[in-house]
């Protein structure tokens, strides 16, 4: 077996819950009373891939790549950000290997959504459906997840430097 330079990358992410937004986790727009407060759209799922990725290649966070305080990124869309953050890791020279994550949400039930936030998640980052692992688990009432006052997320990837 050929040795190759892998990397691991962790990310976390955690947004509250905010009334009159919607719900949108793993680019999934989920039916539920309201949504998560950030100054995207707090997509905690894709947060916490994104930071995974940065974390893996050395590449800051995505605090630095998309300041909160840039109008710009107002209400984005955090599936095209992710498809920015997977170029970007790219022309670092590396390629993602694979991909797992846990969602900590006490409500909504977020099982029914898990193969399309799979999907949307592995075409942005242009990796194959199957090397992009997404849990869900309740807090068992336990914590601000527990108590229904928001959400996080984990995230851990493999990258590979490109060889060549």
């Amino acid at each position: 077996m050929e040795a190759r330079d892998l990397r691991i990358g962790q990310g976390m992410d955690v947004h509250a819950f905010a009334k009159g937004r919607k719900l949108i986790i793993g680019g999934v727009d989920i039916p539920h009373h309201q949504g998560l407060d950030g100054h995207s759209d707090a997509d905690v799922l894709t947060h916490a891939i994104m930071d995974a990725l940065l974390g893996a290649a050395r590449a800051g966070d995505i605090g630095k790549l998309f300041p909160p305080t840039d109008p710009a990124f107002k209400d984005a869309d955090s599936i095209k950000l992710l498809e920015h953050v997977a170029a970007h890791v790219r022309s670092l020279g590396f390629e993602i290997i694979d991909i797992d994550s846990v969602i900590a949400a006490q409500a909504p039930k977020l099982s029914p959504h898990r193969d399309q936030m799979r999907a949307n998640l592995a075409a942005a980052m242009g990796i194959p459906v199957e090397n992009v692992g997404v849990k869900a688990t309740t807090t068992e009432h336990l914590g601000f997840e527990g108590r229904e006052e928001g959400i996080s997320a984990t995230a851990v990837c493999l990258l590979a430097r490109c060889s060549g």
